[in-house]
């Protein structure tokens, strides 16, 4: 039986695969010639941890439409949320720091903080998956 009331899951991953694909353009095309080597690498692993959960939202979306209780899993989507704005988010900060106008320093202890986030969201998903499975 399909859920149809809960697609947010699947909203959540179309918003960051659109800005997903307009931050990779926009540090391959605009930002290259001003970023070195490393810098961009960072920028770039920022683009592949945010496609990566990305794709774990659209999963866990797709879960919800078929699972008995589908707000049980609106905390891990907020924990994949949240951990890309601070993983992927301060890797981006942290590449551009040469091109920001204000300090960024700040942002490579949040960097760790977003793995926790991905970490719990992943450990949540297993969780659920394993308790419905019981059932």
């Amino acid at each position: 039986m399909l859920n149809t009331n809960n697609y947010n899951g699947i909203k959540i991953a179309a918003i960051f695969g659109f800005f997903g694909v307009m931050i990779g353009a926009m540090g391959a095309h605009a930002l290259k010639p001003h970023l070195s080597e490393y810098q961009m690498y960072i920028f770039e692993k920022g683009v592949h941890y945010q496609f990566y959960h990305t794709l774990a939202i659209l999963g866990v979306g797709l879960f919800q439409l078929v699972d008995k209780k589908p707000n049980a899993l609106n905390w891990v989507l907020w924990l994949f949320v949240a951990g890309i704005f601070c993983f992927s988010g301060s890797l981006y900060l942290l590449a551009c720091r040469d091109l920001i106008p204000f300090p960024v320093d700040w942002a490579g202890p949040v960097t760790p903080i977003g793995g926790l986030f991905f970490m719990g969201a992943w450990g949540g998903l297993f969780w659920h998956a394993h308790q419905s499975s019981k059932q």
